[in-house]
């Protein structure tokens, strides 16, 4: 039969065009200094295309990949709690929605920071097992979550019901004052007698917490560790937080079954020599699951120091505040992402938490002679009024497209302009390029060969998404 002649065939595939390869559509999602553009999508078409330009190049190569990521937020603290509580039940839910929700005007925050009884930023300092002064209680009776009880838990389970997969980490500011040496909530260290007195609080806020629904992913011994100055404090050192996780709260754990992840340290990067000293000690390496660290202090490549020390073990980014410079000064937001959204993930950290979620007008509710007065949130909530500010877009750049489980992968950084590359658990790159300079910068994204042309105005950030 005449069709089923190969000679037809081959004149066939030989006249008939191949069909062009399809080029990849990028979405651009902009801030800018002038606050004209707040994590908006960009209307203009970018495609991947052959191109031979010379411009300044970030090469991307999905081939190489490092760490895979846990996700990025904020620190819920109980005054952010307590100002969320002060809302109304609708409002409040509509703006954790759009916090913690994967609608197209939510950012998708994927993971908390809590303190373990308070922190500097609640109007008390408080634990669970306070007592009058002289009095103990080493059988942990009288623990009680307390204030937590109608603030940090009912917003906690507004936000589960919104994203249950959520991840939350918990970390103490101090021990109950009956267990330090100063007795008291400032200052003072953890008395060698009631380590694993204190190894059970954790146990038991543990179960406490999940008989309400709540799991944290993980706990920090304490928040730095080599701060004796908030309200509360509690000062930790190196040595001391081997011989409680190795003796105390590892054997804890394992006995009661709480697959909950032991990360040390939580303090400032120009101490990496501190989390390496319990890394060191065989013993207390095998209950932990990696370091935290916060930027105060010192330079984000003080992860990678201990990444190529312990690969096997993770790194977090726990703390930072970044806050505005006022309404009429530029928004400070590339510089922020730059060293904090890009520089943590390029040093191996999982995740990005930044300080602290929620502030009233006044950068309060905190604590007296130790708590911070100065420590604006992400959002500043007055009543049911709600404004955001600039470390609400520094982590939605992230939030919004980097989701859990999301693998970092090998980008160039071209001068001038910090960038870092991540590919989806569907598929998809996320490039996240800030231009900390004052002047517009413009530039090549090159991946699989192909080439697309971007500019970014002086002081702004991009994310790219295809």
């Amino acid at each position: 039969m005449f069709w089923s002649c190969p000679a037809f065939l081959l004149l066939v595939l030989i006249v008939l065009p191949l069909p062009a390869q399809e080029s990849k559509g990028v979405t651009l999602w902009l801030t800018t200094a002038d606050r004209s553009s707040l994590l908006v999508r960009q209307n203009t078409p970018l495609r991947f295309e052959k191109s031979d330009s010379n411009l300044p190049a970030i090469l991307i190569d999905d081939a190489r990949s490092y760490q895979s990521m846990d996700g990025f937020g904020f620190s819920l603290t109980g005054g952010s709690a307590q100002l969320l509580m002060k809302m109304g039940p609708q409002e409040r839910k509509e703006f954790l929605q759009q916090l913690v929700g994967t609608g197209a005007d939510d950012i998708a925050v994927s993971y908390l920071r809590i303190s373990i009884g308070s922190s500097d930023m609640n109007d008390h300092a408080f634990t669970y097992d306070d007592l009058a002064a002289g009095d103990t209680d080493p059988n942990l009776a009288k623990f009680d979550l307390g204030p937590d009880s109608t603030t940090v838990v009912p917003v906690l389970k507004e936000i589960l019901a919104i994203n249950p997969k959520i991840k939350i980490l918990g970390s103490p500011w101090s021990a109950p004052a009956w267990m330090k040496t100063s007795d008291a909530l400032k200052g003072g260290s953890l008395r060698r007698e009631y380590y694993k007195t204190y190894a059970q609080y954790f146990v038991t806020y543990l179960h406490a917490m999940a008989s309400l629904g709540i799991h944290l992913d993980a706990i920090t011994l304490q928040n730095e560790p080599l701060n004796p100055n908030n309200t509360p404090s509690m000062v930790l050192d190196a040595a001391d937080a081997a011989v409680f996780i190795k003796e105390s709260l590892g054997p804890a754990f394992h006995k009661a079954g709480i697959a909950t992840k032991i990360q040390v340290y939580d303090h400032n990067c120009d101490r990496p020599d501190y989390p390496l000293t319990i890394l060191n000690d065989p013993e207390a390496r095998q209950y932990v699951d990696g370091s935290a660290f916060h930027l105060y202090g010192g330079e984000m490549g003080a992860l990678s120091q201990v990444h190529e020390a312990y690969p096997e073990k993770h790194l977090y980014f726990t703390e930072q505040m970044v806050i505005d410079k006022g309404e009429a000064a530029p928004l400070p937001v590339a510089e922020a992402v730059a060293r904090l959204v890009i520089a943590a993930p390029r040093n191996w950290s999982s995740n990005v938490l930044l300080w602290n979620l929620a502030a009233d007008p006044k950068f309060g509710p905190h604590t007296d002679n130790g708590g911070c007065p100065m420590c604006e949130g992400a959002v500043t909530l007055d009543g049911n009024n709600v404004t955001k500010n600039v470390a609400w877009y520094v982590i939605a750049h992230a939030s919004k497209f980097v989701r859990p489980g999301s693998v970092r992968i090998w980008s160039t950084s071209t001068s001038g302009l910090p960038d870092v590359a991540f590919k989806t658990p569907d598929g998809k790159h996320v490039l996240i390029v800030a231009n900390p300079g004052r002047r517009s910068q413009t530039f090549q994204i090159r991946s699989h060969g192909d080439s697309l042309t971007a500019t970014l105005s002086g002081d702004s950030v991009g994310t790219f998404l295809w």
